[in-house]
């Protein structure tokens, strides 16, 4: 993958981001962290106070259970619309011209429901994986060998 200088990368997950610029060029990338966020997301099981009820029937027919919400993930989810809004916004203020963003299929999948069109005119590559928890020059090497 083409990682150009002053690229922006944003390496995130449903719980943490990562925004970092490339300081160095296209052949020896050097990620610059601008920006880290992170929010407590518990399990699902310690979010949620009772089970999935049952919904009322009719004389016709009979009720059937309801499907359980799952906390965690929606809090994911909402994360990534944030760490979309945040793109949006630095897009809108000129601050990058080319983005790359890695993330679990998941949380890219929730994130590309946000794009705004200007985050994707500057959106270069995406990568489906979880490197929220790799070293700096191990993203690095990952980006460059894409």
């Amino acid at each position: 993958m083409q990682l150009s200088h002053d690229s922006v990368v944003l390496v995130a997950d449903g719980r943490k981001m990562l925004f970092f610029r490339n300081e160095g060029d296209a052949d020896y990338p050097t990620l610059s962290l601008i920006r880290e966020k992170s929010q407590h997301n518990p399990d699902h099981n310690e979010q949620a106070t009772d089970l999935a009820g049952r919904g009322a029937g009719t004389p016709q027919h009979r009720g059937g259970s309801m499907e359980e919400v799952d906390f965690h993930q929606q809090e994911e989810d909402r994360f990534a619309a944030q760490a979309a809004e945040m793109l949006k916004k630095r897009a809108m203020a000129g601050e990058y011209q080319s983005l790359i963003v890695v993330a679990p299929p998941r949380t890219l999948g929730a994130l590309r429901k946000h794009y705004h069109p200007e985050v994707t005119q500057r959106l270069v590559g995406e990568v489906a994986k979880d490197l929220t928890g790799h070293p700096v020059q191990e993203i690095e090497r990952l980006l460059t060998s894409e």
